[in-house]
């Protein structure tokens, strides 16, 4: 099931970062995947979005797998792939 016009435009909204290199990175992929993300995948991103900036900087360009206190969370397959998805050039 795809995420709904709502939350599509919710996730958006939270997409607006202090760090212009996140926005950059979250608006090629809400370009790419946006019309397609499922309701899991919307959750996991979510939970990125409410990363502080440095720490979701960090994750999308790979320089950490996992942040402190997210560990068990970012384990899951869904997690996996909507980070991969976000470090696709």
């Amino acid at each position: 099931m795809t995420l709904g016009n709502s939350e599509l435009y919710r996730l958006k909204s939270d997409a607006r970062r202090g760090l212009l290199e996140n926005d950059l990175i979250l608006q090629r992929f809400f370009g790419r995947y946006g019309a397609q993300l499922s309701v899991e995948e919307g959750k996991v991103l979510s939970q990125l979005l409410a990363l502080d900036d440095n720490d979701l900087m960090d994750l999308l360009i790979g320089r950490k797998e996992v942040v402190a206190g997210q560990e068990k969370e970012m384990q899951s397959d869904f997690f996996k792939a909507v980070l991969q998805k976000l470090r696709e050039k």
